[in-house]
């Protein structure tokens, strides 16, 4: 917006000089075009500034690190709450301020404290939250993830998992109404599911931009590929909806990490098995199963793969191995080759303490952040960290960063422990924050809430009109203008299912009709489930454009 104002001043005033000599109609007439011109686009600049949010910026992890991501060009570093080796998660405002966060403490690890019941919300003061204690969670790495309310923009869904004690998928309900901001859990530790979970929960945006599909994986009851989705939405939240898909596998723990768009996902386990999937937002589908055993990379015969994250641009994959049996590593993999795992590319390797290799996390920054334990000379498990002096040190007082993500092998300009905590430390873990960012998939066909502009259509193309009769349970769809002569007419529900769709069908010099029972099939007499009330988008294609409508069936 900043660049419109400059461009408005210094390009077009000469101009308006320039006509005021020449007559004051002239100069009228120039800024009647002109600025209705651009004050359009400075109004459309208003709307997608609106849109920019800064729901990520704040990350907190670890033994008390915290970073805020807001000013990319100077980063802040704080205290929290947190002393966690591996499981938290944040959320922030549109303008990047805190407002609370997930982890959980030693006290289980220390005996003083229920290992099933650990997880702690915390406050923007980093301070627990009224009744945020003693939430499901145990002392793992990816145990939880907060899911704004798409009905309500001050309450939130914390959705954790249980994996070897208290097994199942649970969701807790944080309303910032309360306590002057600070908010309160004012529902906690609801079981959801009770088969017990991978250590790996996951969430992305829902193609509509507006609601959320919340995933993870089935652990116990022998080896399996059954992944669990829910969708969040403003009815509250509806599954799980299972899907075998993938490799079998009887592991329980399980990390997870979605593209820039949402469209690919990318998991990894510590048995050195890699897998990518193609994800639809619309429907939560999984397709495009493609997996890499770390036995097929020639350089890493077992490596433990703990880590994974996308760049922005989705080319390139990042794993890391935690190094338990050997050195750590940094792999880049190009997913723009034929075989991509094929390619794959030792950034850096660690070989000075075993079980050093984290968590990546691309940043809103899109630098990727590679955390890492601190493990002494002997091989002392050292979870939590003692205040002794060597305790504090280069390796868990920093983060290692990943500079140009989007360029090949060196050129990513990798920096070991170039980032500084500011005191805080490191162990394994970093926030397991979803882009809450993200917006629709624009154009397709579960796009339908208007989020963002979508382009009007050319002069000349056909026009829909649609007409929804409730007592009739009956949808009658006009189209006239039509360019193309083959008809395909397709009805999607609000999660972006499809519901009805004929093909093949005529226009007649131009002009459509079709009518739709609701309540089932079509008028002709054809059945099938019946319709729940909610949103739908019909879209109207030949060969020549589309057209799309919304309705809601009360």
């Amino acid at each position: 917006m900043k660049y419109l104002l400059i461009f408005m001043i210094v390009i077009l005033m000469p101009q308006a000089w320039t006509l005021a000599a020449a007559g004051g109609s002239l100069l009228n007439t120039f800024f009647f075009n002109i600025m209705r011109k651009y004050l359009l686009l400075l109004g459309l600049l208003i709307q997608v500034s609106a849109l920019c949010q800064h729901r990520n910026d704040n990350w907190v992890f670890g033994d008390s690190a915290g970073i805020n991501f807001t000013n990319p060009q100077n980063l802040i570093t704080f205290k929290s709450g947190t002393k966690s080796r591996g499981t938290s998660a944040t959320i922030s405002d549109n303008l990047g301020n805190l407002l609370f966060y997930f982890s959980y403490d030693a006290k289980s690890i220390m005996g003083q404290g229920p290992p099933d019941f650990n997880g702690n919300v915390y406050d923007k003061n980093n301070l627990i939250m009224q009744n945020g204690d003693s939430i499901v969670c145990q002392v793992w790495y990816m145990e939880g993830i907060i899911i704004p309310d798409p009905s309500d923009s001050m309450k939130y869904f914390l959705f954790t998992i249980g994996t070897t004690g208290a097994f199942g998928l649970y969701y807790d309900v944080v309303d910032l109404n309360l306590n002057n901001g600070l908010g309160a859990v004012t529902q906690k530790n609801i079981q959801l599911l009770p088969d017990a979970a991978n250590d790996g929960l996951t969430a992305v945006k829902h193609g509509n931009g507006r609601d959320w599909w919340l995933i993870h994986r089935r652990y116990g009851g022998g080896p399996n590929n059954l992944f669990y989705k829910y969708l969040i939405t403003p009815s509250g939240i509806s599954g799980p909806f299972t899907q075998n898909i993938g490799t079998i596998t009887n592991t329980n723990t399980l990390i997870y990490t979605f593209n820039n768009e949402g469209n690919k996902i990318a998991c990894v386990q510590w048995d050195g098995l890699c897998e990518t999937f193609d994800f639809d937002r619309c429907t939560g589908m999984l397709s495009n199963h493609t997996f890499l055993h770390a036995n097929a990379i020639p350089f890493a015969p077992k490596a433990e793969f703990f880590g994974l994250e996308f760049s922005l641009n989705g080319k390139y994959l990042y794993l890391s191995t935690a190094g338990c049996a050997h050195q750590t590593e940094l792999i880049q993999i190009d997913l723009a080759k034929p075989n991509p795992f094929a390619s794959a590319d030792t950034i850096s390797k660690f070989s000075i303490f075993n079980c050093g290799g984290g968590y990546l996390r691309r940043a809103p920054d899109n630098k990727i952040y590679w955390s890492r334990a601190w493990v002494d000379s002997i091989g002392s498990y050292n979870y939590p960290y003692p205040n002794t002096p060597d305790a504090f040190n280069i390796y868990n007082m920093n983060l290692s960063v990943i500079n140009s993500p989007d360029s090949a092998g060196v050129k990513c300009d990798f920096t070991p422990y170039s980032f500084y905590l500011g005191g805080a430390r490191t162990y394994w873990g970093l926030p397991n924050n979803p882009n809450y960012d993200m917006g629709p998939d624009t154009g397709s066909v579960c796009d339908s809430l208007g989020l963002f502009l979508t382009p009007a259509l050319s002069k000349g193309e056909g026009v829909m009109q649609i007409t929804y009769i409730s007592a009739w349970e009956k949808l009658f769809v006009n189209a006239s203008g039509l360019k193309g002569k083959s008809v395909t007419v397709s009805i999607y529900d609000g999660r972006g299912s499809l519901k009805f769709e004929v093909r093949g069908l005529k226009s007649n010099a131009g002009y459509f009709t079709i009518d739709v029972n609701c309540a089932g099939g079509l008028a002709s007499g054809e059945r099938g489930a019946r319709w729940a009330n909610g949103l739908y988008v019909v879209h109207l294609s030949t060969e020549k454009e589309r057209l799309s409508k919304k309705f809601i069936k009360e």
